[in-house]
């Protein structure tokens, strides 16, 4: 049997194969030569300490002893052509998972995305980037893979209550990702890796007699006494279904205004909003790892950080090490920022969300769209900052001390955001409770990050798709909707995940509920 071991090693060890043997060997006490391999099967860094360390936790093998490299396959999919139709409403990771989920099970999904094709989606984002312009169908937020294709694929997550994390990396591994995503403490594929395994996962779906349809929108469901009947297209097309799971995103506002429109029942949700602050990665680099140079065997740093702020939470989102600042609005007259990072995270600058949560009272002003008052309290700030910043796709911006100064800075350097910054005042940007709130906060992060606070570092306004607005209630038991039988609420948009390992298995989850449902 392996040796289980944990232990520490420095980055360089950690990078090589017959150091850490040599680490291993160390301690436990026997030759270097005893040791046939040791396998790591969890990796963190350990930067509280001058001299960073590398927290390995692995199985060592002596030379005696046999070793088999594990090799991950996708589970044995069964062709469901004939097999009963369950139609998937959108084709980001809650649907993508649930749609193979359904094959798994023996039935036969259809994935219906109003976006276009992972390669599609490409054109698109260079029209926003360059000239300015939104597809309200296709951009960051909507196509093949959803938000978390072209804004950086980050797998960590927090949702370990909620299902098998393990089982959504292997499948993610089975299809092409890298194996070390099984190891890191903060698992990431990158923005240029990730569209070929989305579309791996849908030549698979397809190949098992399913089918995925693109630039197709849903506009209406088909409901008999609260039982769901199927979903109307933008062009009128009618597709029966008694089981449909919706997993629209956290950016669909046209269905939360269908929903509501039809009376279905859904809520107002509390999320957080603000801005996206970027920082040069070495001055990051510098604060997390109390060094003038990371050298070769560090990766970018990241950091974490919450605060409690007038009694409510600020704190860092998404943050993305060696990365850019992207735009992401999905519709024309709006701003929205959000943040990526290639898998190698070479880039020159650091960037993440930082936010403070919102509370239902703070939607007050918008009371009369009862359930849309939190998106409408969004989209009035992501408006407001498109007029701000000239029209464009331009952003408002301000050095961060200027910001807490109420300084309008008197300029700007070139940042990682393509369309380019206007130099405005933030506060004109936000209610003033969040304007406060922030200001005070950057100064409280700058006490536990010393360095963090200055000029250098550049705020983009706003950050405001961190959640959804609007959660659709649904039974605990059954996952179908409190009110519409047949219908399953899934993934951000529903508000029952937050990133791409908690949508995937929330897709799958609502799988599972619909074959156990049909007594499958």
């Amino acid at each position: 049997m392996p040796k289980e071991l944990q232990f520490q090693v420095s980055p360089e060890v950690a990078a090589n194969e017959d150091l850490l043997k040599q680490a291993a060997a160390k301690q436990l006490h026997i030759s270097f030569k005893d040791i046939q391999k040791v396998v790591v099967q969890k990796r963190s860094i350990d930067a509280r300490q001058k001299a960073i360390k590398f927290n390995i936790k692995g199985q060592v093998y002596l030379q005696n002893e046999t070793f088999v490299e594990t090799e991950i396959k996708l589970p044995n999919y069964p062709n469901v052509s004939n097999k009963q139709e369950v139609i998937v409403v959108g084709a980001g990771p809650a649907g993508l998972f649930a749609a193979l989920q359904l094959v798994e099970l023996g039935l036969k999904p259809m994935v219906i995305e109003r976006g276009k094709d992972v390669r599609g989606r490409r054109r698109d984002l260079k029209a926003i980037n360059v000239d300015g312009i939104v597809n309200e169908d296709s951009n960051y937020c909507f196509g093949e893979g959803g938000a978390g294709t072209y804004s950086d694929g980050k797998l960590y997550t927090r949702s370990k209550k909620r299902g098998d994390v393990d089982r959504i990396l292997q499948l993610l591994v089975a299809f092409g990702a890298t194996s070390e995503i099984l190891v890191e403490a903060h698992p990431h594929i990158g923005t240029n890796k990730l569209p070929q395994i989305i579309q791996d996962i849908r030549d698979k779906i397809i190949a098992c007699g399913g089918q995925v349809l693109f630039e197709k929108r849903v506009t209406d469901f088909t409901i008999k006494n609260n039982e769901i009947q199927g979903v109307v297209l933008h062009d009128g097309t009618s597709i029966a279904s008694n089981k449909v799971i919706l997993a629209t995103g956290h950016s669909a506002r046209d269905i939360f205004e269908l929903l509501h429109q039809k009376e279905i029942f859904i809520e107002a949700k509390p999320f957080a909003l603000g801005v996206r602050a970027e920082h040069p990665q070495d001055l990051i680099d510098k604060i997390q790892y109390s060094c003038d140079f990371r050298g070769e065997f560090l990766p970018p740093a990241p950091y974490s950080i919450v605060k409690q702020v007038a009694g409510r939470g600020m704190y860092s989102f998404c943050m993305c090490p060696g990365g850019v600042i992207a735009p992401c609005a999905t519709s024309p007259g709006e701003v929205v920022t959000n943040g990526w990072s290639p898998s190698k995270r070479d880039q020159a600058t650091a960037n993440s969300g930082i936010v403070v949560e919102l509370k239902l009272e703070d939607f007050q002003p918008y009371k009369k769209f009862g359930a849309l008052a939190g998106m409408e309290f969004q989209k009035a700030i992501e408006q407001k900052a498109w007029q701000l910043a000239g029209e464009t796709q331009k952003v408002p911006a301000q050095r961060m001390i200027d910001f807490t100064q109420k300084k309008v800075s008197s300029s700007i350097p070139k940042t990682s955001y393509v369309p380019g910054t206007t130099s405005v005042e933030l506060g004109e940007v936000f209610p003033d409770f969040l304007t406060q709130t922030m200001r005070e906060g950057f100064t409280h992060f700058g006490k536990s990050m010393k360095g963090y606070f200055t000029n250098e570092a550049i705020l983009h306004a706003p950050e405001s798709r961190t959640s959804s607005p609007v959660r659709i209630p649904r039974d605990n038991q059954s996952l179908e909707h409190v009110q519409i039988k047949g219908l399953y609420p899934c993934g951000e948009g529903a508000g029952y995940a937050g990133g791409i390992i908690s949508a995937a298995i929330d897709g799958e989850k609502c799988a599972l509920k619909i074959a156990e449902s049909l007594k499958l």
